[in-house]
Formats: structure tokens, sequence, C-alpha cells
């Protein structure tokens, strides 16, 4: 009996990491490289958070946003983002608060470089 539990969760852990696997390889993972107006610096600061709250609350295939700031260069973000698919992505890009953030920062914005990245690998420590 002992040996038919183990086995079965083996097989059931398995299973759950190759399809954790599968949806991880539809993923879009992109870093968005940005400088920012260092005099304009607090205000995109505050409409990127508002921005980001908004996309993993209301959008469903939003399922990483990660911003930080260089500590040499504190108007350079670099922005992690990921989306379970390509459909999510462009779902996310045509939303409002996109929109409004996109308006709200054109001229806070000096530079922005997109790069579509492969995860190679994840891990996230629960909450105890």
């Amino acid at each position: 009996m002992k040996r038919t539990i183990i086995l079965v969760c083996c097989l059931l852990t398995l299973t759950v990491s190759n399809i954790v696997s599968a949806q991880q390889k539809h993923q879009v993972v992109r870093l968005a490289k940005i400088q920012v107006d260092p005099a304009q610096l607090e205000s995109y600061k505050a409409a990127l958070k508002e921005s980001i709250e908004a996309s993993v609350r209301l959008d469903p295939g939003v399922l990483t946003y990660y911003a930080v700031a260089d500590k040499a260069n504190p108007s350079h973000i670099t922005i992690l983002e990921i989306y379970a698919d390509s459909a999510a992505y462009q779902s996310h890009i045509e939303t409002a608060h996109f929109k409004k953030y996109k308006n709200t920062v054109k001229d806070m914005v000096k530079s922005l470089e997109l790069v579509d990245v492969d995860l190679i690998d994840a891990a996230t420590k629960q909450k105890q």
C-alpha cells in the first residue's frame, strides 16, 4: 500500500512538473529597459506603480511584474514582465490601464528597449 501511495505521488509530481514546464514554454517573458527623465522620476514611478497594480489585479494573463531601478542611476528602470501567452500580452496592451500608463509617461520616457527572453528557471519562497 505504501509503495502504491509513493508511486502515485511520484507520478503526480512528474505530471504537474511536465504541465508547468509546458505552460512556461508558451509564456511571453520580456524585459523592458527604460530610461526616464530624472526630473520626472517620481511621477513616472507613481504611474508605473498604478499600472502594475492594475495589471496584476485585472489582467488574468499577467503572471508577473517586477520593476527595479539601477542603484547607480535610479532613472534607469528595468521591468520583468511574464504573461501566460502571446494572447495575454496582446490583451494586456489593449487595456484601458495600460493605455493610460503609456499616455501618462510618454513625455517622461527618454528611451525604451523591449527584450524578449526565455525563462530558464524560476523559484519563489512561499510566505510562512
